[in-house]
Formats: structure tokens, C-alpha cells, sequence
């Protein structure tokens, strides 16, 4: 008897373990249904280039430079490479998808930029010589058209309705394996990568390897929400990061593309960072928020528009500016002679400014410091630093500051100031002189951050000082 009711428990058990494995199977999303759907939407892209001296493993650098340290780690995720190690011809393959019926298709810019020739497959292996419509390198979306009609388009979706934790679903051509599907989920969105200052990305876990670089990712819909680009790696291979484009952003771009053939960025004229917790401290602001102006370039849009270095955006016509990287995407897509509003936190108090946005130049001027002086002292805080003579001033753009000409163990290190750097201003009071500086030290108050403006590399950066 009792081996009977055993058995009716066992049986009762594994009833209800089977009927929670079959709703957890039906829970997962219908990927072959989505790949079935979209599959001939999707094409391989093979382009050509003529380069001489041209070293191996094309495409693997990251704009920007070396000066952040992780830029060696983002990379745009290279075409799948065919060339020899010092080729005169190189031939590399991409993906992309069709987004219009009549030949025209999405896909990064770093797969055909410089490319003599761009070759398009099709799912049913016809290809056509494409012709590109446009590229954009800052956005790294180009627009290609080939001369077909009636073909298969995939549905733009919605990146903007996005959540961390969705399912998504890519298809490309990595190594060259077409019309291949991987699967992940969403694992954070309004990414920003050095070099890439004007996209907020879709950081995935997909396994993204080079050849998937201009394909779409999927959501459980079957609707494209982002161009798959760049990949966070120490090999070159994928290492559980992935970024794509948001398919909203791409739109936009696109627009631009197919009706000028290029894109207008809108601009600000500011150098940005983040507010830190010592910088809020010294700031006086009730929690690090905002993008704070360390810089306003002459002449430009903000300083017309009487923006100043020390001011916190906290919002931007309408939209919360939440961190530094929040602001450039917007700025980036307004359109040009557009009235912006920002919400600022000057000295402590909310205010209101009106910018009219303008046109980012093609290349904004780099100042630089090179001649060295006798230094004067500043001990109290490890610093050596030298008045700046009129000529420096005048290379460098600024109308006062002092030169960090060496920097010992102490506050200033602390602080984060290192040699080479011109000081600006210390507790939101300009600095014109060593003298001005120690008069302006004198009256800092001891344990509290205050923010020091400094020089750097062409560009100038808010730091928190404790004295």
C-alpha cells in the first residue's frame, strides 16, 4: 500500500515537473520563425580595396586614439578579412539588410569606407554591384542601393521601447558563414564608446564575431532594433560584449543619407565630462548628476548663447541629461539653427538657457604647450608651477592660468593634476598669476573638495581638490 502511494507521488511529481519544463520551453521566443522571416532580407557584403604598404588585420582600430585606455579594447567589428599581409588589393565581407524594396540597404560605414568596389549578395546568391548612396563615420552607418526592385525588406522596429533583459536575435556572415543566427539578450542600452561620442548603443550578449558588422539584431517581433558594430575584446574575437547601433538613431541618419548624401551634426561648441561625487561635493550639488562644461570654445554656439565652463546641463529641450554621455546624441541630431533649451546649475541655482544650435566643423583647432620655464612654488599641495607668458597664453587660447610644471606626492596628485597641465581657475575663481593662485588657496577651506579647472591636451576637465 504504501508503495502504491509512492509510486502516485512519483508519478504526480514528474507530471508537474514536465507540465513547468513545457511552459518554460513555451516562454522562449520563436527564433526559427524570426530567421525564417527575415533570412532573404539580409545580405552579405563583399567590397575592395586598393591599399599599398597596407599592414594586416584591416579595420581592428578604434577611432579616438590611445589616449583613454580602453580604446584598445572597443573595436569596430572588422569585415571578414581576405587580404595577404601586405596586399595591394584587399577583399573583406559584411553584412547588411535591405530596408526598401527598391535596392536600398543599411549597413556600417567602416565595411565599405575607402572601398573601391562594394559587391551585394542576396539570400538567393545573386549579387550586384552596389552604389553608395552615403556614409557617415561618426554614426558609422552607410547607405547602400543596388539596381533591383521587389525585393524583401525587413520591419523597422522601435529601439527606443528597449529593455535590458530582452531576447534578441542577430543574423550576419561572421567568418564569412552566411545567413547566420545567434541569440542573446539586451544587456544594458545608451552605451557610449570612445570614439563614438554621438551613439547611445545596445549593448548585447550575442555572439558577434567579425563578417556579422552591419547586420541587424532582432527583437522577439521580428522587428530590426539595431545595427550590430563594434565589439568589446582583448583577442579581436567575441568576448560576451556586443554593440549595435539603435535602429531609431540609424533612421535618422539614413534620412540624411538618402536625401543629401551626407550628415549635418549639430553642435554645441562645449567640452563635457561627468559629475562625479567629489565633484558634485564641490560643486554643491545634492547628487552627481548632469554633463558638466569644462570648456566653451570661442565663438561657437554656446558661448554666443552664454554658456560657461562650470555650469551642469541637467536637461536638454525636454530630455533629462542623466550623465555627460546622455547630452552629445541629442545635440548630434538637432537640426542646424534649431532654438535648444537647456536647464543648467550655475553656482548652485537652476537656470534656463537658449542656444541656437550650429554646424560641427569639419576639425576643431588643437592647442598645445611645449615651452618650459622656471617653476615658482605651490609645496602645500605637491604642485611646482610658473606663471604663463603672454605668447603661451596666446597659442593656447586662454586669457590667464598658471603651468604645472611638476607634481610630488600630495593634494594635487590626489587630485588627479599632473605635470604639463595649465590651471584655470580653482573654486570657480579664474587663476592668472602663481600669486593670484595662493591668494585664491589661502581662502579654500581645508577637508572640502573644490573644483580646479585645468589645461589638458587641447582640452580642458573640471577636478575635485581637497586642500
Amino acid at each position: 500500500m504504501i508503495g502504491d502511494k509512492r509510486g502516485v507521488w512519483l508519478a504526480l511529481w514528474l507530471w508537474a515537473w514536465a507540465g513547468t519544463a513545457w511552459g518554460a520551453r513555451t516562454d522562449l521566443p520563436d527564433f526559427a520563425r524570426i530567421v525564417s522571416a527575415n533570412r532573404a532580407a539580409v545580405v552579405n557584403i563583399s567590397s575592395t580595396e586598393v591599399i599599398k604598404n597596407a599592414p594586416p588585420a584591416l579595420g581592428l582600430d578604434v577611432p579616438g586614439g590611445p589616449a583613454n585606455p580602453l580604446n584598445r579594447f572597443f573595436r569596430h567589428l572588422p569585415p571578414e578579412d581576405h587580404g595577404g599581409s601586405r596586399p595591394l588589393l584587399t577583399k573583406s565581407l559584411g553584412s547588411g539588410f535591405i530596408i526598401r524594396s527598391d535596392g536600398y540597404i543599411l549597413t556600417c560605414a567602416h565595411v565599405i569606407d575607402h572601398a573601391q568596389q562594394v559587391i551585394v549578395k542576396l539570400a538567393n546568391d545573386h549579387d550586384y554591384v552596389a552604389h553608395v548612396v552615403g556614409l557617415d563615420t561618426k554614426s558609422d552607418i552607410a547607405l547602400l542601393k543596388i539596381p533591383v526592385t521587389g525585393l524583401p525588406v525587413v520591419t523597422i522596429g522601435h529601439s527606443a521601447r528597449l529593455t535590458v533583459g530582452d531576447w534578441v536575435l542577430a543574423i550576419g556572415a561572421p567568418f564569412g558563414f552566411e545567413n547566420s543566427a545567434t541569440a542573446g539578450i539586451i544587456s544594458a542600452i545608451g552605451r557610449n564608446l570612445p570614439g563614438s561620442d554621438y551613439v547611445p548603443f545596445i549593448q548585447t550578449d550575442v555572439p558577434i564575431n567579425p563578417g556579422n558588422s552591419g547586420g541587424p539584431l532582432f527583437n522577439t517581433r521580428g522587428h530590426v532594433i539595431g545595427i550590430n558594430s563594434q565589439i568589446y575584446s582583448r583577442t579581436g574575437g567575441f568576448m560576451g560584449l556586443s554593440f549595435a547601433i539603435p535602429i531609431g538613431f540609424a533612421m535618422r541618419i539614413d534620412h540624411e543619407l538618402a536625401t543629401t548624401g551626407h550628415v549635418q551634426w549639430g553642435w554645441l561648441g562645449v567640452t563635457i565630462q561627468d559629475v562625479t561625487r567629489k565633484l558634485a561635493l564641490s560643486f554643491h550639488l545634492r547628487k552627481p548628476y548632469g554633463a558638466l562644461v569644462s570648456e566653451v570654445l570661442p565663438q561657437s554656439p554656446a558661448a554666443q548663447g552664454h554658456l560657461k565652463a562650470g555650469d551642469v546641463i541637467v536637461r536638454y529641450d525636454g530630455h533629462p541629461i542623466a550623465r555627460s554621455a546622455n547630452l552629445p546624441p541629442l545635440v548630434g541630431l538637432t537640426p542646424i539653427g534649431t532654438d535648444a533649451r537647456l536647464e543648467v546649475i550655475r553656482n548652485g541655482q537652476a537656470r534656463r538657457v537658449s542656444i541656437v544650435i550650429g554646424a560641427l566643423p569639419q576639425a576643431l583647432p588643437v592647442r598645445s604647450l611645449t615651452r618650459p620655464e622656471k617653476p615658482a612654488g605651490a609645496a602645500s599641495l605637491g604642485l611646482a608651477l610658473r606663471d604663463l607668458t603672454s605668447h603661451e597664453r596666446r597659442a593656447l587660447g586662454v586669457s590667464g592660468g598658471v603651468f604645472v610644471s611638476g607634481v610630488a606626492a600630495g593634494p594635487g596628485a590626489q587630485a588627479g593634476i599632473a605635470p604639463g597641465d595649465v590651471i584655470l581657475s580653482l573654486a570657480q575663481q579664474p587663476v592668472d598669476s602663481v600669486r593670484g593662485f595662493m591668494a585664491i588657496l589661502a581662502h579654500v577651506p581645508s577637508h572640502e573638495p573644490v573644483p580646479v579647472l585645468v589645461h589638458r591636451n587641447g582640452s580642458s576637465e573640471f577636478l575635485a581638490l581637497t586642500k
